[in-house]
């Protein structure tokens, strides 16, 4: 369990296990950066599929660690894990698949959001329940998912999107059975790595550099309200409520699942 790389192949897989939903801890953001930027950084690596086990594919952050965890040092430290992790997707050397199942949340919605293509089981959801935890962040890559003005009110609502939804925008590829996700990635990846592997790291590279927002840049500016809510006392008082169970249903994990 925790973050796993499958290496040493044309296809590498990031697997992220950290039961029960895949809400990771500072340290855990880390990692996944670590063995994201080190598949991509394998000259024998020509495409990653970054997935997940369990019931969903990620729930954000540990917000429990966060508030067991006294001063601030917690809260900077999952605001630059999760900076850290999804510019190692955004800047992996080759393509990243996100092969999204259940929950994709949060932190979530960066990783799939800053990959370079979705597949997503036929269960899966998307969203940001950030404005209930008293946090800002991720409408960035959530930009790279749903249009404008859908990605407004989700963020303003905390709703929900299908993956049904997002393969009708285009932002998601294939919608596939849950037991399929895995194969359906694999084979987009397999397709990749048919490629000639000089010419693949040169179109990420090209297709990033023709991105029309720096996404290092707008996120760390989200984050930066984060810290001003946090400073104002939003931050703990919705993410105690949170804790506590208090918080009002918003398609996320509920407490039983923390």
């Amino acid at each position: 369990m925790g973050i796993t790389l499958h290496g040493g192949g044309p296809v590498a897989e990031v697997v992220m296990d950290v039961p029960p939903v895949n809400a990771l801890t500072v340290s855990g953001w880390f990692e996944l950066a670590r063995a994201l930027r080190e598949a991509g950084r394998d000259p024998v690596t020509r495409a990653v599929v970054l997935r997940a086990e369990g019931r969903g594919f990620n729930a954000g952050v540990d917000v429990k660690e966060m508030q067991a965890t006294p001063g601030h040092a917690a809260l900077v430290g999952a605001n630059r894990g999760c900076a850290a992790a999804f510019a190692a997707v955004y800047e992996c050397e080759v393509p990243v698949i996100a092969a999204v199942h259940g929950f994709c949340l949060g932190g979530g919605v960066g990783l799939a959001g800053n990959a370079d293509i979705v597949v997503a089981a036929e269960n899966a959801y998307f969203g940001l329940p950030e404005v209930d935890r008293g946090a800002l962040g991720a409408a960035t890559h959530l930009a790279r998912l749903v249009p404008q003005h859908l990605m407004r009110a989700m963020v303003y609502t905390c709703r929900t999107v299908t993956a049904a939804e997002l393969r009708a925008f285009g932002s998601v590829l294939e919608v596939v059975p849950r037991d399929k996700l895995r194969e359906a990635a694999l084979d987009i990846a397999s397709a990749i790595a048919a490629k000639d592997p000089y010419v693949i790291r040169r179109a990420k590279e090209s297709l990033n550099g023709i991105d029309p927002v720096d996404v290092r840049r707008s996120y760390r500016f989200e984050q930066g309200f984060t810290f001003e809510l946090n400073l104002m006392g939003a931050g703990d008082r919705h993410r105690d409520a949170f804790v506590s169970g208090e918080a009002g249903a918003d398609g996320a994990p509920g407490e039983e699942d923390r």
